[in-house]
């Protein structure tokens, strides 16, 4: 990163502190703020004095606005307004006089939104060099080789490798053995987007599968297609399903109106299927409901009324609705049904689902490099519009593509790692910096809309942020993790078990902050490393034990016939109070 823009005197008009005067600095990567008095924290619960620090991606910027104009009067009245994409809304005051805003504005205006200005985001300028490449995580094939494919029931396909098949899917699929190459073009034919029923996760005992698609292009006059059907019947046939569960993520009447637009969902004509619709709302609703979370929580927390208030957020209620359909999706999976999983293209609910009921019921995808492994497959390859659902580098804030469907997936895996707290080998801060990155352009692993860009772009130019979470996985890992590898989980997903995640959501109120590390996490943390010091020493006095031992035997004075136990045989019945 090189410095774009430096004032050491500038104004903060900090929420929990007031007007803040102190220093800014402008790199090509972030915006950064330290003041230069200590400042007195005056919110309800006093913190003392403290130095006021921003540290901002300017990926996570998503609007910057002049505040004020020149006739402005009144303190601090004319300055900058920036809305971020994590929750955070910042306000600088400037001097009037010397045009001073119009520098400030017009280089944040440019750096922060790239794309809009010609510029490159800022993953293809970073210089970083890590031990590990990132981008070798997830290799397609050896996936589905742990999974146990390709056996006598499902193959693996390259159809898609020029992605000539669809656009928008991986080159890699996995597709019933009896289907042929012709068949699947058919099929294609019929799917919104050409995202045809793909395998995505077997259960290696009862062989029931977990398939992913987008709609049937049924459409008003209710259009059918004897090879969708006929595919349909091959995924329920390679492990003798009596009936093909389709989920259907969308509310019904969604999915009924979708047929005005070309679009619909499988009829009574798919012989041997029901469908099942999860009432799981579209990308519009969640936007909304996020925004209005963020009006309760910043800049400062909504008290006399929070439970009414959240409630009427409805964000936990769509937390509820996404994991209680991906419940049921692992649920049936796991009593030996196969399963097909679609909302309206497949890329944004399909993806939540998937992932989080593959989250349930493998023990792979709970450990951290398994986790990074679902989220290339279920999330990258698959062809999750992040470009368009964040905006990277775009200056259009308005755009109604937007929406936080990742975040509200990584949000439903914080609940399980609380409600299973054991269960998981990754802890919080990984969930945290996914998102922290997902906006701030650093790393080309969540850039672009879908495999096919991204192979032009990305892999050769950029650096993963996996090479970054796999140089330092001690921070990640969390401390009570007990593997249990072949146990499924069935959170709770009702509205007395979720929680809103307070880390998260509200981590820039300096209260909340003082409170995010667990006395108990920290004692366990410091409990494990005394003893890893112990075991060490331990280890240390057998080589040294070892080594004695072995010169006396050598030594010509040594009494072979001695019966006695050795020091190191003593050692190693030595246990650790941990």
């Amino acid at each position: 990163a090189f410095c774009l823009f430096s004032d050491k005197d500038i104004i903060y008009m900090c929420h929990f502190n007031g007007a803040v005067k102190g220093k800014v600095l402008i790199t090509n990567y972030r915006l950064y703020f330290k003041s230069s008095d200590i400042s007195r924290f005056r919110a309800v619960c006093c913190l003392g004095d403290v130095t006021v620090m921003l540290d901002v991606p300017l990926g996570a910027i998503s609007r910057v606005e002049k505040m004020g104009g020149a006739s402005s009067r009144g303190e601090n009245s004319y300055g900058l307004d920036i809305t971020c994409k994590d929750m955070r809304n910042l306000k600088f005051a400037l001097k009037q006089e010397g045009h001073s805003r119009r520098d400030i504005f017009e280089l944040l205006f440019r750096h922060a939104f790239p794309l809009s200005h010609g510029l490159p985001l800022f993953a293809y300028v970073t210089q970083e060099k890590y031990a590990e490449n990132g981008w070798n995580i997830y290799k397609p094939v050896e996936e589905f080789r742990r999974q146990g494919l390709p056996n006598n029931k499902w193959r693996i396909t390259f159809i898609n490798k020029s992605y000539d098949l669809c656009d928008t899917y991986p080159t890699v699929l996995a597709v019933p053995f009896k289907s042929k190459e012709e068949d699947l073009r058919r099929v294609a034919a019929f799917r919104s987007r050409a995202r045809i029923p793909v395998l995505s996760w077997i259960h290696r005992e009862n062989q029931a599968v977990i398939a992913r698609c987008s709609q049937p292009l049924v459409g008003m006059s209710g259009k059918r297609n004897k090879d969708d059907e006929r595919y349909l019947d091959l995924i329920r046939e390679a492990n003798d399903t009596t009936k093909l569960t389709i989920y259907d993520a969308r509310p019904s009447v969604n999915a009924v109106a979708n047929k005005a637009t070309g679009g619909g969902y499988e009829g009574d004509e798919y012989q041997n299927a029901e469908l099942v619709f999860l009432d799981i709302q579209n990308i519009h609703v969640m936007r909304e409901s996020l925004k209005k979370l963020k009006d309760i929580v910043y800049p400062n927390v909504e008290e006399s009324h929070w439970l009414s208030s959240l409630e009427s957020t409805h964000w936990l209620e769509h937390v509820k609705l996404v994991l209680s359909g991906a419940i049921q999706v692992a649920d049936k999976v796991s009593s030996g049904n196969s399963v097909v999983v679609h909302c309206s293209d497949g890329w944004d609910r399909t993806a939540q689902l998937t992932s989080l009921a593959m989250l349930m019921l493998d023990s792979h995808y709970r450990t951290l490099r398994g986790f990074q492994v679902l989220i290339e497959k279920e999330w990258i390859s698959f062809g999750h519009k992040f470009a368009s659902r964040i905006g990277h580098g775009d200056k259009n804030h308005a755009d109604q593509d937007r929406s936080p469907i990742f975040v509200q997936f990584i949000d439903c895996v914080w609940q399980m790692t609380k409600q299973f707290p054991t269960a998981f080998e990754f802890n919080e801060h990984l969930l945290l910096t996914i998102l922290d990155h997902l906006y701030s352009c650093r790393f080309g692993t969540f850039l672009y809309n879908c495999e096919s860009a991204r192979e032009q772009h990305v892999r050769s130019k950029t650096v993963s942020l996996w090479s970054l979470v796999n140089s330092k996985m001690d921070i990640y890992l969390n401390p009570f993790y007990t593997p249990e590898s072949g146990r499924v989980l069935y959170p709770v997903a009702s509205m007395r078990h979720l929680e809103l995640w307070v880390t998260y959501y509200i981590r820039w109120n300096p209260r909340i902050r003082q409170q995010q590390q667990s006395p108990v996490e920290q004692r366990y943390k410091e409990l494990l490393a005394l003893r890893d010091e112990y075991l060490k020493k331990l280890e240390q006095l057998q080589l040294s034990d070892s080594s004695t031992s072995s010169r006396l035997a050598n030594s010509p004075t040594a009494n072979t016939s001695s019966t006695t136990s050795t020091p190191t045989q003593q050692y190693t019945h030595l246990q650790t109070p941990f």
